[in-house]
């Protein structure tokens, strides 16, 4: 089964990777409305555009448990057909839900990161994408999707070889007259440098990774400067989510927050000119113990098929990693490291499975399989236990 996914996968691509042709434009006039709804489905990404014209692009549909609500929450809006559909990686949660809304809603055109992965979840997506004949795309950085005339909808990255599925988000940037938003993904902190050489200034922010401190660098807030970011996570998450520097930092920016875990989905209309944010602004408060400050110690990579972690040391100072712990989420399995210690700019690996590896800059934690689970996350904690930094 899974070789004919594989290679239905690389027909995909060879068939179709070329842009769609631009669909038939419904003649329109000046400040017609444009509604992005952030709904809220707990510890995942959703985002629908209606467009001026009244096209429809779904950006990702959560954990698979919300499939059904996103469902019911297009049924209510009267949304029988999606123009187009994006998922923006392979995280379970970023296209779980998407499978409900395969088996719901008539789509016309499916983009994808074109990043292969191995869950269930995500060969079951490619399975329906081809059983219902839907046009399949994997587009390219600097790509323009054609949804509406009145919008452009720059592709600011893709990357299918990308060896972490954060790092392979389809980073969106959608502008409306004056009014911009910005759809991040999980696109990680060296991401976001890259991106920085291209116009990544936006009105509305969808901050990266649901406000994890893998994301949302100083610089990229800086150089986006929103006046409005909006936060997708669930309540009481595991991961701590949204961390405390992210926050600080979009406050000191002066960016009105808006967290979907506080107020439900966040609906944000304009003519092009001005915006209206159909919620509250958020007023919590995050735990500090949620991560830790000037530690730039950080999980880049979980290979689930060769089981092994890379964690390297961003920072200009050397950490002991003594008593620090690796956390496979799924199962609470927990990884003590040894007493070593991570020079500046320096990697090193946490190997699992059959090929479990040891010595140099690898470290063996068992022969059994860990990371090889659909939806599986790993936690960095240090020897506070404090989150220093996370994966999908």
């Amino acid at each position: 089964m899974k070789n004919f996914l594989v290679g239905l996968f690389i027909m995909f691509l060879l068939a179709g990777c070329t842009m769609p042709v631009e669909p038939e434009k419904k003649a329109v006039t000046a400040g017609q409305q444009m509604l992005v709804h952030f709904i809220d489905v707990g510890q995942g990404d959703s985002i629908l555009i209606e467009s001026p014209n009244g096209k429809t692009m779904l950006v990702d549909g959560g954990v698979k448990g919300a499939g059904q609500h996103i469902v019911s929450y297009l049924h209510e809006l009267g949304v029988k057909k999606l123009d187009i559909v994006v998922a923006t990686h392979p995280d379970a949660d970023h296209i779980g839900g998407l499978i409900p809304v395969l088996n719901s809603i008539d789509i016309e055109q499916f983009y994808d990161s074109g990043k292969i992965h191995t869950s269930q979840t995500f060969e079951d997506m490619l399975t329906l994408i081809d059983t219902k004949n839907i046009p399949y795309n994997v587009p390219k950085t600097g790509d323009h999707i054609m949804l509406d005339e009145k919008i452009d909808v720059t592709v600011l990255n893709a990357n299918e070889t990308a060896s972490d599925n954060n790092d392979a988000s389809i980073v969106l940037k959608l502008t409306y007259g004056d009014i911009s938003f910005l759809l991040t993904g999980d696109a990680g902190v060296a991401l976001e440098k890259e991106m920085l050489a291209q116009d990544v200034k936006a009105t509305v922010l969808k901050a990266g990774h649901h406000g994890s401190n893998t994301s949302s660098s100083q610089s990229f807030i800086q150089a986006v400067h929103p006046e409005v970011t909006i936060l997708s996570y669930g309540k009481d998450n595991r991961y701590g989510h949204p961390h405390v520097e992210v926050v600080e930092r979009l406050q000191a920016i002066g960016s009105k927050i808006y967290a979907t875990a506080e107020t439900g989905s966040v609906i944000v209309s304009t003519d092009g000119v001005n915006y209206d944010v159909s919620a509250n602004e958020w007023s919590a408060t995050v735990a500090t113990t949620s991560t830790i400050h000037n530690v730039t110690v950080e999980l880049i990579s979980k290979d689930l098929v060769n089981e092994v972690v890379t964690i390297q040391n961003n920072g200009i100072e050397a950490v002991a990693l003594k008593d620090w712990q690796l956390v496979s989420m799924e199962g609470n399995q927990i990884f003590n490291f040894p007493n070593v210690t991570l020079q500046p700019g320096k990697t090193i690996y946490v190997t699992s499975g059959s090929d479990a590896r040891e010595g140099q800059n690898y470290l063996k934690w068992t022969t059994r399989q860990i990371w090889l689970n659909d939806g599986d996350a790993a936690q960095l904690r240090n020897a506070k236990g404090d989150i220093v930094s996370e994966l999908d």
